[in-house]
């Protein structure tokens, strides 16, 4: 009994040679062939005249089996397999092909390279969906610039070659333009700071999605004055906040915000990597850096917004923005003109009144420091606290009041008495 050849087919080659071995044997028209396998008259007449010729081995395409014309070469597959084991060994099959094409000149796209990367060590690179809490989806809004969500990322952006940095980002929910900058802390100093920048790049915000960091929200309880006035207490971010015309929204908890949130998931994933590359070590060269990672990742990731329109509102200005994003103290102003602020003393020049009781100070965010009174700004100078503590002591001196001197039971006074009068003064 002679061996028999096995012929390979897929399920839809099966069906299609059984009715096409009814075409050669005549019992069906070949029209009603291609109706009935989905093919043109045309391709129908080629296969019939195949499988006559060459029998149902004939029904298989000539290019299985064959290596693609399009094929990437061995060499380069192994260039490209070696450079994610050792130079993007932490990256995401995504970023790697971006930064193969970037970098080395390997143009491969991320699902080539999740197959070749699975062959070597499935382990590794095999990806597993993450469960994720049930979250109720809101849908964003209609306008760049209606709302922007606001944070601080703490993370160790730069991966021990430098100090650990805070990431204060702004995505806009209508389209996810991102926009962010490094800062050594998260406080009112970097938060104005960065409101500051992101008002001169796109202007100001409608309103402003934060969580309930004591930067952003008072923890002080309203007094029953302040109950009455219908006064809530405010920080200073707030205070120019409201200055600025934006409102405010304080978030319950941290998903409430996602996009801003999901967005540093994304930048400690990618920006941390880009920067691993690029060799960056200070907070100086990591804010140089983000001018040319964020355009980018822009570009990427936002989208177009529903409607066209820009409620961002023109700027009123470097000048302006600075006199509302400082932080401003009131302090008492003594009789001679001096202020007490930061441990340290200042005397205030031209202060037209005596009745000028109080002062406000500004503490700018390029460190400088003006003292104000309705509008008016006046001129000052520190003066050395060594002054100011003989000036206390001899002010003291001064106001002390006058001891009664009672002399003392031996003094020369006591030993005389008077008595009655009788015309002489008599020495017991």
């Amino acid at each position: 009994m002679g061996r028999k050849d096995i012929i390979m087919m897929s399920p839809e080659e099966l069906r299609r040679v059984s009715v096409i071995n009814q075409a050669v044997k005549k019992l069906i028209t070949q029209k009603d062939t291609a109706e009935v396998i989905g093919l043109s008259y045309r391709q129908t007449k080629r296969l019939v005249a195949r499988v006559r010729k060459e029998g149902d081995t004939g029904i298989i395409h000539k290019s299985r089996g064959k290596p693609g014309h399009r094929r990437i070469d061995d060499e380069i597959k192994a260039k490209a397999v070696e450079l994610c084991n050792e130079t993007y060994w932490d990256f995401g099959p995504t970023l790697a092909s971006e930064k193969l094409y970037e970098r080395d000149n390997i143009e491969v796209d991320h699902e080539t390279l999740r197959r070749w990367l699975l062959s070597t060590d499935k382990s590794k690179w095999e990806w597993q969906r993450k469960a994720r809490p049930h979250r109720q989806w809101r849908q964003r809004k209609d306008y760049f610039g209606e709302m922007v969500q606001m944070d601080g990322s703490h993370h160790d952006w730069l991966e021990g070659r430098g100090p650990w940095l805070v990431l204060m980002g702004y995505v806009d929910d209508a389209t996810g333009i991102t926009f962010a900058r490094f800062y050594d802390y998260e406080g009112t100093m970097p938060a104005m700071d960065s409101l500051y920048r992101y008002i001169l790049k796109y202007g100001i915000p409608q309103s402003i999605y934060i969580d309930r960091h004591t930067t952003y929200k008072s923890p002080k309880r309203q007094t029953i004055e302040e109950q009455l006035r219908n006064v809530i207490p405010l920080t200073q971010f707030g205070r120019a906040a409201k200055e600025l015309g934006i409102i405010v929204i304080y978030a319950n908890s941290a998903p409430a915000k996602g996009r801003v949130e999901r967005g540093f998931g994304t930048h400690q994933d990618r920006l941390v990597k880009e920067m691993r590359l690029a060799g960056i070590k200070t907070g100086d060269e990591a804010n140089e850096f983000l001018e040319w990672y964020l355009p980018k990742h822009n570009r990427k990731f936002s989208v177009s917004p529903a409607k066209k329109a820009d409620l961002h509102r023109k700027s009123p200005g470097k000048k302006e923005l600075k006199k509302i994003l400082c932080v401003q103290t009131e302090r008492h102003l003594r009789k001679d003109a001096v202020i007490a602020h930061n441990k340290k003393f200042y005397q205030v020049k031209g202060i037209p009144s005596r009745r000028i009781r109080t002062v406000m100070i500004e503490d700018r965010l390029d460190g400088s420091m003006h003292v104000r009174n309705n509008g008016s700004y006046f001129k000052y100078r520190e003066i050395a606290p060594e002054l100011i503590r003989r000036a206390e002591t001899t002010r003291k001196i001064r106001n002390r009041a006058r001891k009664i001197y009672v002399p003392p039971k031996d003094h020369p006074w006591r030993q005389f008495k008077l008595v009655k009068y009788t015309g002489t003064m008599n020495r017991e």
